[in-house]
């Protein structure tokens, strides 16, 4: 069990121990009943969001992971099928499959929706996000 909650200072709180969030993973912890973060680790770099969906407040954090989809093109702009992008790696939010960047928490076909990021960092076995 993480140390949810643990005040750290000010305006950081310790959600979780590092064990807690595996390479390609996440964890999702309430930081206080109106908020909850999901926690992501992908390629060693943290993401911090918060657990709701702006199209319809579901929990976003908590949907499946995928590659993202690139549309391949010729020179004239003619589409060249898909291919799945694991650089690029997608939350797709369960309640209506809206899908977000890891890691930038945006909609890659309409950037005004995005998750709400938190700054978060690990030090000493600990995760910890500005709230």
């Amino acid at each position: 069990m993480a140390p949810s909650g643990t005040q750290q200072s000010a305006n950081s709180v310790v959600v979780a121990r590092s064990g807690d969030v595996a390479e390609g993973g996440r964890y999702v912890v309430a930081v206080r009943d109106d908020l909850h973060i999901g926690i992501f680790r992908f390629r060693g770099a943290l993401y911090a969001y918060e657990n709701t969906c702006p199209h319809q407040g579901g929990p976003a954090c908590q949907g499946r992971l995928v590659d993202g989809v690139r549309e391949r093109l010729d020179e004239h702009r003619n589409s060249l099928g898909r291919t799945f992008d694991k650089d690029d790696p997608h939350i797709v939010c369960p309640w209506h499959g809206f899908e977000f960047r890891l890691t930038s928490g945006e909609h890659p076909g309409a950037p005004r929706y995005r998750l709400r990021a938190f700054e978060v960092s690990e030090k000493e076995g600990e995760i910890s996000v500005v709230v």
